[in-house]
């Protein structure tokens, strides 16, 4: 097999190469997708791009759907449907259109009337869905949440979502394996959390690019699944593909009696747990990159700056640009202390807050909040503090929660209790921060505006966010309760029943089970339009190339949140950098942004001398935008890995630039407002009177693909009796993986889901001769 591991193998290597359906010379492989996950932000365009090319959903019963970040957290006592619940217009089309695909579609739903409802990386684990040893993509960022189940889990594009839905397939290329060790005794008031800050600490947003990390050592293995969820969700936000850790007698322990687990002593269940019992790292197995962290240097943590790199211990001052050695890192400082009103040299205890948010699928599990609720007890809210929310994870999160008084907890000191949703983590409800406002955050960014235009989030653990609330301001637990021993540490104790057995009547019964056929009853007609089955032919690009220097551009910053309330592709160009572009107060022109300059309103080409350009979200909204301006080829140093990804399923040319001296000349020319060109054949960037300024690599497979004006979807169906195939031996070899029964009720039994027939060809195929990629 090209490219196959020779020797001792790591967890990686391992279930990378067990989902292989294809691999070519150049590293370029065809995985199978044992799991997809489904929400109502990145999910419109993809349906509507299956209609239009006559596509099926090709394995409904490995896919899974929920709403989670548009919907509203407050009562749900008198929901009816989304049409009559859901206030704002673009939100509830978002939510009713997700609601009229799964029904065209025949997918599993778990809707807002549904008890399983809630956020997607919650739901799914709970649901045991999430297993050892799959591969697992949703449209979101942090479905590197599953890797600590052992699964290769990793965040997709829209038109990825697309690909999944259609062939259950992906194309990719190998990572690179870092290990991330963590090794020693976690110190009182010290969680998961605070080892992930550490982490992403020493090694900042773009660290782990281009790899996966496997996070091992005693301190991991000593940790429960819901605290190993915490760390492999934030691996992205070390810009790693995703997160893994080995699975183990505590993995196997926390599925047992999930409902789409096997059946625990089942014969599906001795052979699952033998076989996920191979999948830790051979001995001898080598690294691309080793990290040793100590648990002695781990104290509560908090960041302070607009990047979750930008952290220090809660004992600690505010730095300044002098503590920074690197330039980029100067400058990143003072742009951050501006944004978030902190002065250099203030100690993180003096710092006040306004709100206080716990929640989001980093934070929201049980453990959370009882981390949360064991600070709290007996006490009260400061005065000063305007907002202080709990947001459970999912349904069943909230219904445990209630069953140990946990509410009464929290409602007695101050909190409000919340239905379960993404909530006040990304904005795209109602929950949201003002301008200057500053907010003690369990999520997992700190992006500028992330939690609302103008908002200043400080990420922390739920114990810290709870001591926050108390105090007023950033506060250190060990000061605000005593410390007790840790709810992260591995328990095999099972403890959240899995479904919903207190529904009030056979009605409310029959209307879930009915799901999606009868699901809320919108008929909210999508007018987004589809990919097309082909893409314009990308050769030669000449124009005028606008210059930023800024490093560690995130998605957020490309497209705000409040932007991707879309069932459409286009139209975004307007929302392009919207809060550089903007006065947020009057929306007058910033003409000191380059887009608002001329000739650079007219740019094709963007050239970024920071690094990191694109890091955070999967949202393929960003290279939309892009698109929709104008600009068709982006040259940086480097890139987030998703938003580079995402750039050629839209026709668009990421140009990795690392050497400086020719980056700056190339900027030179665009700061002059001189054109230049690229050269995708010749893997050439020129100026505009022919001299070449660098030369660029670019993988042979999305050079062809980007030439001649292919599209990924058309190529895969080519591949029909490949995937159906590995299809056979998945049934073989590893039964549990294909389609199982959800439990509803414990007095009806089980409500079977059937697996969906594999076509052997597919409405939409690509005719003529098989291509090699």
């Amino acid at each position: 097999m090209p490219g196959a591991v020779k020797g001792p193998r790591t967890l990686y290597d391992k279930v990378f190469e067990d989902h292989i359906i294809e691999e070519q010379d150049d590293g370029t492989a065809l995985i199978y997708i044992d799991r997809h996950l489904v929400h109502e932000v990145t999910s419109p365009q993809a349906f509507e791009g299956l209609r239009n090319a006559s596509r099926n959903v090709r394995r409904p019963d490995c896919t899974l759907v929920t709403t989670d970040h548009n919907v509203p957290t407050s009562s749900r006592k008198n929901f009816k449907d989304v049409s009559s619940f859901i206030d704002e217009e673009d939100s509830r089309i978002q939510c009713a259109t997700l609601e009229d695909n799964v029904k065209a579609f025949g997918l599993t739903y778990f809707g807002m009337g549904d008890k399983r409802q809630g956020i997607v990386h919650i739901i799914g684990p709970e649901q045991g869905f999430t297993l050892p040893a799959t591969t697992v993509v949703c449209g979101d960022s942090h479905t590197s949440t599953h890797g600590a189940f052992g699964a290769l889990a990793f965040g997709i594009g829209t038109s990825e979502v697309e690909h999944v839905l259609a062939t259950q397939t992906l194309i990719t290329k190998r990572s690179k394996n870092m290990r991330v060790q963590v090794d020693g005794e976690l110190a009182p008031g010290v969680g998961s959390k605070d080892i992930v800050l550490h982490i992403i600490g020493v090694i900042g947003t773009a660290g782990g690019t281009g790899c996966v990390i496997e996070f091992c050592g005693s301190a991991i293995r000593g940790l429960s699944m819901e605290a190993r969820m915490s760390i492999c969700n934030m691996s992205i936000e070390a810009g790693a593909r995703a997160g893994m850790i080995a699975p183990d007698q505590i993995t196997f322990e926390y599925l047992k009696g999930k409902p789409l687990a096997p059946k625990v002593d089942s014969p599906e269940w001795k052979k699952a747990v033998a076989y996920w019992s191979t999948l830790k790292t051979d001995e001898g197995a080598k690294y691309d990159h080793d990290i040793f962290i100590d648990c002695k240097d781990i104290a509560p943590t908090v960041s302070w700056g607009t990047s979750p790199q930008d952290v220090v211990p809660i004992t600690a001052v505010v730095p300044g640009p002098d503590d920074f050695q690197d330039e980029t890192r100067k400058k990143a400082c003072i742009r951050a202390l501006e944004y978030m009103g902190l002065t250099a040299g203030t100690p993180m205890q003096d710092v006040v807050c306004d709100k206080v948010f716990i929640g989001s699928c980093t934070n929201a599990r049980i453990e959370d909040l009882r981390s949360a609720a064991s600070v709290v007890k007996g006490k009260k809210v400061a005065e000063n503090i305007k907002r202080a929310m709990i947001v459970p994870g999912s349904g069943l999160v909230k219904k445990q929660a209630e069953s140990e008084g946990l509410d009464k907890i929290f409602t007695d000191a101050g909190f409000e209790w919340r239905e379960a949703g993404c909530s006040m983590c990304l904005g795209m409800n109602p929950d949201i921060l003002s301008p200057g406002e500053r907010c003690a955050s369990t999520s997992n960014r700190n992006f500028e505006g992330r939690q609302g235009a103008g908002g200043r989030t400080h990420l922390m653990s739920p114990a810290m966010a709870a001591a926050a609330a108390l105090s007023g301001r950033l506060a250190d637990v060990r000061k605000i309760a005593p410390p007790q021993s840790s709810a992260e540490k591995g328990s095999p104790k099972l403890e959240l029943e899995a479904h919903t057995a207190d529904l009030d009547n056979d009605e409310e019964l029959d209307r879930i089970l009915d799901d999606p056929e009868n699901s809320q009853g919108n008929t909210t007609e999508s007018g987004a339009p589809a990919t097309a089955t082909g893409m314009p032919k990308f050769t030669q690009l000449k124009g005028v190339a606008a210059p930023i220097d800024v490093a560690n551009i995130d998605t957020d910053a490309i497209i705000p949140k409040q932007f991707l309330k879309t069932i459409k592709r286009s139209g975004l160009g307007s929302a392009l950098f919207n809060a550089w572009r903007y006065d947020p107060a009057t929306g007058a022109e910033n003409l000191e942004f380059v887009l608002n300059k001329d000739p650079y309103r007219n740019a094709k080409i963007l050239v970024c001398t920071g690094p990191n350009f694109g890091c955070g979200s999967s949202r393929e909204h960003a290279p939309w935008s892009l698109l929709d301006f104008g600009i068709m080829c982006i040259i940086a140093p480097s890139f987030g890995d998703i938003f580079f990804n995402n750039t050629f399923k839209n026709g668009m040319l990421p140009i990795r630039i690392g050497d400086e001296a020719k980056l700056n000349a190339i900027a030179e020319e665009a700061k002059a407002g001189k054109e230049i060109e690229i050269d995708l054949p010749a893997q050439q960037i020129k100026d505009q009177d022919g001299n070449v300024l660098a030369e660029f690599e670019v993988e042979e497979f999305r050079k062809h693909c980007l030439v001649n004006g292919l599209d990924d979807i058309g190529l895969t169906m080519q591949k029909q009796e490949r995937i159906q195939k590995f299809e056979e031996k998945r049934t073989r070899e590893w039964p549990w993986l294909d389609g199982q029964g959800y439990l509803a009720r414990d007095r009806t039994g089980p409500v079977k889901v059937e697996a969906a027939p594999v076509p052997k060809t597919n409405r939409g195929d690509v005719k003529g001769e098989p291509l090699e990629w």
